[in-house]
């Protein structure tokens, strides 16, 4: 258990240390555009109770910050596309660099998080 927490530790003290643009960090008109193509998966690393509040049609919810994170994307198919989101950027981010560190090729992360796709106006689910 303490190598896997040092493990997460390095990928996100090198996740922080990153300097470098991505191509697939996208805006939020990007994204949406990405997360309607067929077979992507949407995915929110927010915590339950921030996607409660509101979330993108047909997201998963996969809490970045459970201390489980790395065993429910262990279950993914490594070959399918995502988009991943959270509030403002930040986690989803981190969670893409450890699903690529874990050998995901194709995950998109939406800069700006859900606070930019509802100031664009776009739909949030709301229960």
């Amino acid at each position: 258990m303490k190598k896997v927490i040092a493990l997460i530790a390095v990928a996100l003290l090198l996740a922080g240390c990153s300097t470098s643009s991505s191509a697939n960090n996208l805006n939020v008109t990007e994204f949406s555009a990405k997360a309607a193509e067929p077979g992507v998966v949407t995915l929110d690393v927010r915590t339950p109770g921030e996607f409660a509040e509101g979330y993108i049609e047909g997201a998963r919810l996969i809490d970045f910050q459970s201390g489980n994170f790395e065993n429910e994307i262990a279950t993914l198919d490594k070959s399918a596309t995502y988009a991943v989101y959270c509030r403002s950027g930040n986690r989803s981010g981190q969670a893409v660099k450890v699903m690529q560190a874990a050998g995901f090729t194709n995950v998109f992360n939406m800069n700006g998080g859900v606070i930019d796709w509802a100031n664009a106006g776009l739909p949030l689910v709301r229960n």
